[in-house]
């Protein structure tokens, strides 16, 4: 006998920096094993003035040409994370819903979140840690792509639009906003106002999640 496994109510998606991570983000995090700080905040602000994903991936891909394997696990244990990630993973399953990551941030630092419970992520294509190869254009996020993922996430899993819930927190989180039903500005700034059902700043994420379980109770 085939076992159909149940289509999930509803598809959570979660951006990582500045929405899971607290007011930094993974390349940050990064630059600060590395002792690059005031370089990072350099290229951070390029990218806040236009600067394309690809072009600021060649570029920290060329500040951090020594980076180690140990230090992505070091920035990733340090970074400041929101309080109640796993536990809200872990409510989303339980409910028989599912959840995802997606990310412009390098793979090689989201996907250290599947440990955490998260169903799949979705980050940057990066050469992996040492870098011995170049960066791949193609293979780096932009705003447009996280919708195309989610769309794909929706076929995967019998969902539709109307089903999702999004949480974000800047700009590049806007075209999925303006995809789903229902998304959580978490810490946002004001490139979200107006394109979010809710609103939270705070440091737990089981707070922002109680905002949408409310809404539906």
């Amino acid at each position: 006998m085939f076992h159909v496994k149940p289509r999930p109510r509803r598809l959570h998606l979660f951006d990582l920096d500045g929405t899971l991570i607290r007011g930094s983000a993974a390349a940050v995090e990064i630059s600060l094993q590395l002792g690059l700080g005031d370089e990072i905040t350099a290229l951070e602000h390029g990218f806040l003035q236009g600067l394309a994903p690809d072009e600021f991936a060649v570029r920290a891909r060329a500040l951090w040409s020594a980076l180690t394997p140990e230090q992505v696990v070091a920035a990733f244990e340090g970074a400041p994370w929101l309080a109640g990630i796993r536990e809200v993973w872990a409510d989303i399953r339980a409910r028989g819903d599912r959840c995802a990551v997606i990310s412009l941030s390098p793979d090689f630092f989201v996907e250290l979140l599947l440990d955490w419970g998260v169903d799949t992520v979705h980050g940057s294509r990066w050469p992996a840690v040492p870098f011995a190869e170049p960066i791949h254009r193609p293979g780096i996020l932009n705003a447009r792509a996280k919708v195309r993922i989610a769309q794909e996430l929706c076929e995967g899993y019998g969902v539709g639009p109307a089903d999702c819930v999004a949480y974000g927190d800047s700009m590049s989180d806007a075209e999925l906003f303006a995809f789903v039903a229902e998304a959580v500005a978490v810490n946002a700034d004001h490139h979200l106002a107006g394109l979010s059902r809710h609103r939270y700043r705070g440091g737990d994420l089981r707070d922002a999640y109680a905002l949408v379980q409310n809404s539906a109770a």
